[in-house]
């Protein structure tokens, strides 16, 4: 599972990183949420030796969703079930990419009841890439939206006491395979849906202030000299009841 991350590493040393020609400027990410615009790295469709690079709403959208409002926000996709689902089966097969990340968010639930936020990255801080899905829909008006999904698989043993999932990593060496849609079936790109070796993450707890999507800065990943939960005040904890709308401290895309 995964539902915040974080990207703060900068737009210079992502295009390196990634191999895009372009350099597009963005800011220091570190509570990135659902429906939020988040930079994806796929195929080039003019020049296929080459990746290129995006910015997409989080949360995919099948072609063939009628209304979006209506429609669940799929910000994840189960890897081992995605060739066969009918919202990912065609990006499963023909529109991989990346999805470049320094690190993500997973909650324990604590002695006292409370959910404890931990920050899982690698050992060195660096960035690296999640295996993500893109589409594009198109509404009743010819207005075109790219949104993207990123692929989950059963957790490692590392990552196992905060939640039986995580995301699927991409190495280095791998990405190009990833990416290149038309030259493998999903039989032939199986063997990279799986879970990250036990030392490629390490976890610790974090300030309770990521609960809400509206704290968005460094304090956010530093961690707890104590891991005990810190009380959450009112502001920040998380309405059961009601869900978050575009807009609510986010950045949106419409």
């Amino acid at each position: 599972m995964c539902g915040r991350y974080l990207l703060r590493t900068s737009p210079e040393e992502v295009r390196d990183t990634f191999g895009y020609a372009a350099q597009p400027n963005f800011p220091p990410r570190y509570n990135i949420a659902p429906t939020q615009p988040i930079p994806i790295v796929r195929e080039d469709a003019g020049d296929r030796a080459s990746p290129e690079f995006a910015l997409v709403r989080w949360g995919l959208l099948p072609p063939w969703v009628k209304d979006i409002k209506d429609f669940p926000t799929l910000i994840n996709a189960r890897s081992e079930e995605a060739a066969n689902k009918p919202a990912f089966r065609t990006a499963m097969r023909r529109r991989r990419c990346l999805i470049p990340a320094d690190g993500f968010y997973e909650w324990q639930k604590a002695e006292n009841g409370k959910k404890q936020p931990y920050l899982i990255q690698r050992p060195d801080a660096q960035v690296f890439a999640f295996a993500g899905l893109w589409e594009t829909w198109m509404d009743a008006q010819g207005n075109e939206l790219e949104s993207a999904a990123i692929l989950t698989t059963a957790a490692n043993e590392t990552l196992t006491p905060l939640h039986h999932r995580m995301p699927v990593v991409i190495e280095k060496e791998d990405r190009a395979r990833w990416l290149h849609c038309d030259e493998t079936s999903g039989d032939d790109i199986s063997d990279l849906l799986k879970a990250a070796p036990e030392d490629y993450f390490r976890a610790f707890p974090v300030s309770t202030r990521v609960n809400s999507v509206a704290n968005d800065d460094e304090s956010l990943v530093v961690p707890l000299a104590d891991e005990q939960t810190p009380a959450a005040t009112d502001k920040e904890k998380p309405s059961a009841k009601k869900k978050p709308k575009a807009g609510d401290g986010q950045m949106s895309l419409f």
